[in-house]
C-alpha cells in the first residue's frame, strides 16, 4: 500500500481480545498504534494509516479490523459491495447514514 492509502481507513481494536503483545505497534509502518498504560493496543495516529493491513493480518487474537471509510469518491457499486461484505456497517458512518445511501 502506498501514501495515496492514508486517511481512508477505519483501525477498529477489540480490548478484550487483544492480549497486549505488541506486535502491531512495534512492526506498524506508520505509528498508528501503541500500548497503553494498561498494555493493550490502541489507536493514536489513524488518520495516519496507510492500510497497508499488516496489524490485521499478524495480530494473534484477531483483535484488530481495518475497513475502508466511506466517502462520497466511492462509486455506488463499490459502496454496495462494501456495505454487503460488512453486514451494512461502513467504519465512520452510523447505521441511519447508511440506510439512507442505501
Amino acid at each position: 500500500m502506498s501514501a495515496k492509502n492514508k486517511g481512508k481507513s477505519k483501525v477498529t481494536i477489540f480490548p478484550d481480545w487483544c492480549k497486549g503483545c505488541g506486535i502491531c505497534a512495534a512492526f506498524c509502518p506508520a505509528k498508528v498504534m501503541e500500548l497503553n498504560d494498561q498494555g493493550k493496543a490502541i489507536v493514536v495516529r489513524e488518520e495516519d494509516c496507510i492500510n497497508c493491513g499488516f496489524c490485521e493480518l499478524h495480530c494473534p487474537d484477531f483483535a484488530i479490523m481495518i475497513q475502508p471509510k466511506m466517502d462520497d469518491d466511492i462509486p455506488a457499486v463499490c459502496r454496495d459491495l462494501l456495505l454487503k461484505k460488512t453486514g451494512g456497517q461502513v467504519a465512520g458512518e452510523s447505521e441511519e447514514s447508511n440506510k439512507e445511501k442505501g
